[in-house]
């Protein structure tokens, strides 16, 4: 008789990039088990100059990553509005919000808005309070202080379900 391979837990950050609030959200996932590590945000000062609000958003984010040490990371892909110049600063913030694992040594995937809405609740037109009603039954411990926590946490949750796939279509696309 063979035993089944262990599984090890595998940590994932889940980051939701905005200038004003920095959603993060750290969990495990150990086969098809979720386990809420810690959430909460990255909130500079409005009145700091863009660079320093950046500046602010990248050593929060990397005192996280030093704090939690997690394995993956996922982050939100801009939602592109009528707002040209509003885009422009939220994509800046996206950057650094990309940047800080991949200064960690850490694989960074990106998940659409609508795709990380389907994997959590189901349809991907969902409104923020249907997502945070599934964050209480998919991490029951977890008590995200802000919806962009919350919304970190989904990020995070959308990594675990689709990691596979993607590390499958990162090495497809090397080759």
């Amino acid at each position: 008789m063979t035993s089944q391979p262990i599984r090890s837990p595998v940590r994932i950050i889940g980051i939701d990039p905005g200038l004003r609030r920095t959603g993060w959200g750290v969990i495990e996932t150990e086969g098809n088990r979720l386990v809420y590590i810690a959430c909460g945000s990255v909130e500079p000062p409005d009145d700091l100059p863009l660079a320093s609000r950046l500046l602010a958003i990248h050593e929060g984010l990397a005192a996280v990553l030093g704090d939690y040490r997690p394995a993956e990371a996922a982050v939100e892909q801009t939602f592109v509005n009528k707002d040209g110049v509003a885009t422009l600063k939220l994509g800046q913030a996206r950057g650094v919000a990309m940047l800080a694992p991949a200064m960690f040594g850490i694989s960074v995937a990106e998940y659409a808005p609508n795709q990380v809405k389907k994997t959590v609740v189901g349809a991907g037109h969902a409104e923020k309070n249907q997502i945070q009603v599934m964050l209480k039954i998919l991490l029951p411990k977890a008590e995200p202080p802000s919806a962009d926590a919350a919304d970190a946490l989904a990020v995070a949750i959308t990594h675990a379900h689709h990691r596979q796939s993607t590390a499958l279509r990162l090495r497809v696309a090397s080759l």
